[in-house]
């Protein structure tokens, strides 16, 4: 897509992340398995991500200079591997797949069955400190490749994320962006009524990163933020993308309960219907 101009670029983004609603959603119905509320939170942004941001070549996955793009919050597989898919790593017939036995596509992502997947993830609080350390890496290596790493909100209250923040500002790791998902909701109740990460701009800008707060399914927002150049201030860079759990399906939208639930026949119907 490097010969697209930004407005076409956008509306590629869109319609890739249209196409990875819609397979996330008929993974998780096929398997009666999943995270769907996530997976629609997060979608947007990984297919900004993929379809706008990333340098990478799905025939080469591990390529030295690829940008590497980690996912923290490895609950969420059906944003995961429906982006994959559309950016090329694995055919889409493998989606029918989603967590059958012996399958590649296993509820938390595994580096080893599947191309394009940097770490392993799914405990909570890994993939942030993973992330840093291929950032110092890179840094090492005088190398111009770029780390992205997406946790949801809920996962912050991981100390993990808070000594791997300290080390990341330490490091200057301009090479570095953490986009949070803050959709404001985790497993059974809202995030800030579980244990409040509020301010949490003000929380990254204590432990020394830079801030943007956007709208996280926005799309030129999300573009021309996670596209912007490296900080001068050789600071890593944190985005809060305030969020929707269950984006883009009207029942789903703000619920905790479609944290893990899983469509009746009729949803699914009503669901496809909406993302059409």
């Amino acid at each position: 897509m490097s010969n697209l101009d930004k407005d076409e670029r956008i509306a590629a983004i869109k319609s890739k992340a249209l196409w990875m609603r819609r397979s996330a959603l008929k993974m998780v119905y096929g398997k009666q398995l999943g995270h769907i509320g996530g997976d629609f939170s997060a979608i947007d942004i990984i297919s900004t991500l993929y379809f706008g941001v990333m340098d990478y070549d799905p025939k080469e996955p591990l390529s030295p200079e690829r940008d590497r793009f980690v996912m923290s919050k490895g609950h969420a597989t059906g944003a995961l591997y429906s982006g994959l898919c559309a950016a090329g790593y694995f055919p889409e017939e493998m989606l029918s797949t989603y967590m059958q036995p012996n399958s590649n596509l296993n509820g938390h992502p595994n580096r080893n069955y599947l191309p394009g997947v940097e770490t392993n993830t799914g405990p909570l609080g890994h993939g942030l400190p993973v992330s840093v350390g291929i950032a110092i890496s890179a840094q090492l290596a005088s190398s111009n490749r770029r780390t992205f790493t997406l946790t949801g909100d809920g996962e912050l209250q991981e100390g993990s994320n808070w000594e791997a923040a300290m080390l990341a500002s330490h490091r200057k790791l301009s090479n570095l962006t953490l986009v949070v998902d803050r959709n404001g909701l985790q497993q059974g109740a809202g995030t800030e009524e579980t244990n409040s990460l509020a301010p949490l701009d003000d929380k990254f800008r204590a432990f020394g990163w830079d801030v943007s707060t956007i709208d996280g399914h926005h799309y030129t927002q999300l573009y021309d933020t996670l596209s912007a150049p490296r900080s001068t201030s050789n600071k890593p860079h944190c985005i809060i993308a305030n969020t929707i759990k269950g984006k883009g399906v009207s029942f789903m939208e703000n619920e905790a309960r479609w944290h893990h639930g899983v469509p009746t026949s009729e949803q699914y119907s009503i669901a496809l219907q909406e993302l059409a």
